[in-house]
């Protein structure tokens, strides 16, 4: 099993290489946000462990950016012990929180405890929206019609979006995580991209796009994908 470090801080890192390689898990390294991303990127660990107070981009920036194509347990590992940062990086996608210094025994029964429920998580998930089904495994959507039913096209960015916003579903999903996963870290001011393929997406799979009850706005903040109905939200 495979788990990226990142944390700025050396002794930690070689602290928890020896440990954890003794114990047969595979280790990877990152010092800063912004290589942990590119390491997760070449590596795609089964686990993270993410430091908060990371150079470059900070933890949460990286939580957040994973989250976007991957359901791989995040455990943040943080000297940071105020209720407001746990929910901070619990709200951004991650599974568990650990605070330093911590004991190794319970580092790893937290690893366990993940990587447990993540094998239990089983097969990609199958959402279905009113008459449409949304399979990731199988990278389709088909609506159902009076005469049978039909296949939802969606273009490369629009089913990259939409697959983020499925996969964090009930969640708010920022502006920031959207752009960074999709376009990179260069565009997180451009706003107009989201704007501009939730409206595509929402002509696509919303019953009625002008009052969507599924794809949704929480303003200022990103979008949420909402599976269960009585939540309705105006257009971005």
């Amino acid at each position: 099993m495979k788990i990226l470090i990142a944390d700025d801080d050396p002794q930690i890192l070689r602290a928890l290489r020896v440990t954890l390689t003794a114990r047969g898990y595979e280790v990877v390294t990152a010092t800063n946000g912004t290589q942990a991303i590119n390491a997760a990127i070449a590596c795609r660990p089964d686990v993270f462990m993410i430091d908060l107070g990371m150079p470059e981009l900070d933890g949460i920036q990286v939580i957040q950016a994973l989250r976007g194509w991957t359901t791989a347990p995040i455990l943040v590992v943080s000297g940071r012990a105020g209720a407001a940062d746990k929910v901070e990086a619990l709200d951004s996608g991650a599974d568990d929180y650990v605070t330093k210094p911590f004991s190794i025994d319970e580092l790893l029964a937290r690893i366990r405890a993940l990587t447990r429920r993540a094998q239990g998580a089983g097969a990609e998930p199958v959402t279905r929206i009113a008459n449409t089904t949304i399979d990731l495994a199988a990278k389709s959507i088909t609506r159902t019609t009076p005469t049978g039913s039909e296949v939802v096209r969606l273009t490369p960015t629009e089913w990259e979006m939409l697959e983020i916003l499925v996969r964090n579903a009930g969640k708010l999903v920022t502006r920031h995580s959207l752009l960074t996963s999709i376009w990179g870290s260069e565009h997180v001011t451009d706003t107009g991209y989201l704007r501009l393929y939730m409206a595509q997406l929402r002509k696509k799979i919303e019953p009625d796009p002008g009052n969507p009850r599924y794809l949704l706005t929480e303003p200022g903040m990103g979008y949420r994908f909402q599976p269960e109905t009585g939540h309705h939200d105006g257009p971005a």
